[in-house]
């Protein structure tokens, strides 16, 4: 199979900051139409670059919460909407996406979804969820969600973990800053840290259907804010590599944005690995293999 490498890399600019909330002509000069005359001419005053608007500001976490993405449908099909769900694996947060039909009721499906737990190709990868059936959204006021209280877990930890799959999932929502469970204060993604991976992926999904080129998304607290992306196809060779750099790493979380390319004359099963060159001997460490249907573009 022939390979041919496609690589684009845009950054997303500001480092991990307090969560804001955001998860969001050069004028010119006509030619004199008057002839030349002996009158000296004029020095051109110089005209200000215009200022550029400053960049979306990043969670507390480093990770923008992705607000709902309503799907462009024809006259004759139904509307939906595509929702972000934080499940965990090892003991950490990862996100994965899914795309429903449309409702107004945005909290309560994710919170179901969530508690559904992972797909097939999503629980391959090591994903669960801690999150019991019949957790529901109270009310929404002032920007804070409450859920009713969840039962007690056996252990902290994992009280703490699911506690932060309901506080991550809830805060894309532009309506929800925060989240308080029963009578409890009100959290949001800054009250529960230490709970990212080196790498999160943002897209594409497990089980995602791609082409290229294709736009590698997600955060990274990695060495010199280096975030390496690789292609697999069915037999595990590597088709494609490329690289970027997230918007801030060493000791910061900063988001990456990588674009690959690659040829393929027939749909087959295949890899996305995002991963972090080590310093020390090169190898590859905190990679994330998400599997992924390889279409022909």
């Amino acid at each position: 199979m022939g390979v041919a490498v496609l690589v684009a890399v845009l950054l997303l600019g500001g480092c991990a900051t307090p969560r804001s909330g955001a998860l969001g002509p050069a004028p010119t000069t006509s030619p004199s139409s008057s002839a030349p005359t002996a009158r000296p001419t004029p020095t051109p005053t110089p005209v200000a670059a215009p200022t550029p608007s400053p960049s979306p500001s990043p969670s507390a976490s480093g990770t923008p919460p992705r607000p709902p993405t309503p799907a462009t449908t024809g006259p004759h099909q139904q509307a939906t909407v595509t929702i972000e769900l934080w499940y965990v694996r090892s003991g950490q947060l990862v996100p994965t996406r899914r795309t429903r039909p449309a409702t107004v009721a945005t909290s309560r499906l994710a919170l179901t979804e969530l508690a559904a737990g992972p797909t097939p190709a999503e629980a391959a990868t090591g994903l669960t969820t801690l999150l019991p059936a019949g957790v529901e959204v109270t009310r929404i006021t002032d920007g804070v969600a409450t859920v009713r209280q969840l039962p007690a877990a056996d252990d902290p930890g994992r009280e703490r973990l699911r506690e932060a799959q309901v506080v991550w999932t809830l805060t894309q929502f532009p309506t929800v800053r925060q989240v308080r469970f029963g009578d409890g204060p009100p959290v949001d993604r800054a009250d529960y840290p230490g709970l990212l991976p080196p790498i999160v992926v943002t897209g594409p999904s497990a089980g995602a259907r791609v082409t290229a080129p294709l736009t590698v998304t997600g955060t990274a607290d990695v060495f010199e804010a280096t975030v390496s992306v690789r292609v697999l196809d069915a037999a595990g060779r590597e088709m494609v590599t490329g690289f970027g750099n997230a918007s801030c790493g060493s000791g910061c979380r900063g988001a990456y944005r990588v674009v690959v390319g690659w040829r393929t004359a027939r749909e087959q099963h295949g890899t996305i690995e995002v991963y972090e060159v080590s310093p020390h001997d090169g190898a590859r460490i905190n990679t994330v293999a998400v599997p992924v249907l390889l279409a022909p573009a």
